[in-house]
């Protein structure tokens, strides 16, 4: 697929911030220290990076370099995450507004890339980390699972089947996946995640 010819991410970015965000609402106060799938992070360093990271793509959109901005939000309070998500996924889906912005090249952390893969990187982002979350907290609702074939799908396009984990591919090596698993178990197999023993 050539950079003229892509899947607008836009509209499946707007989407998984809305579950995102939606989960991110029903966080309590005990959860914050529960551990994730993503094992240097418990919910409240997940959280961090997500607002963190979420604005490191509004900033790219906005024409700046997303380099120089920390993928983590130390200064949000433990009430104030679904307030401070909020606001930054607001910011993102007016940054990315133009048409233009999806085939201008853009600096994010893993090179120069045009828009649409960028966006479409963190929209996998973002699922991902939704699924964490979930597992973090016990969510037993439903994910939408027409996100998780998006990303699955940009996973499987720009990570390779055999990786080392390093600054540049954060991702643990791709571990087999279970018979029956559904998209998000397949999404997070892909990017080397577990889900969290309830045992």
């Amino acid at each position: 697929m050539t950079s003229t010819e892509f899947i607008d991410p836009r509209p499946v970015y707007t989407r998984a911030t809305e579950q995102a965000a939606a989960l991110i609402r029903t966080v309590r106060p005990e959860h914050l220290t529960a551990p994730t799938p993503c094992s240097e992070y418990d919910v409240r360093a997940l959280l961090s990076h997500v607002v963190g990271g979420t604005r490191r793509i509004a900033v790219v959109g906005e024409g700046g370099d997303g380099l120089t901005v920390r993928p983590v939000a130390d200064e949000v309070t433990d009430e104030g995450w679904a307030e401070a998500y909020d606001e930054v996924r607001a910011r993102v889906v007016k940054a990315w507004e133009s048409d233009e912005r999806m085939t201008a090249p853009v600096r994010v952390p893993w090179g120069e890339v045009p828009g649409h893969a960028a966006l479409a990187g963190y929209v996998m982002e973002i699922v991902t980390h939704t699924w964490d979350l979930a597992q973090a907290i016990g969510h037993t609702g439903e994910l939408d699972a027409e996100l998780a074939e998006f990303a699955l799908a940009n996973a499987r396009r720009v990570l390779p089947d055999s990786r080392p984990r390093d600054e540049e591919t954060p991702f643990d090596s791709r571990r087999e996946i279970p018979e029956g698993a559904g998209v998000y178990e397949q999404l997070a197999a892909w990017l080397g995640r577990a889900p969290l023993s309830r045992a």
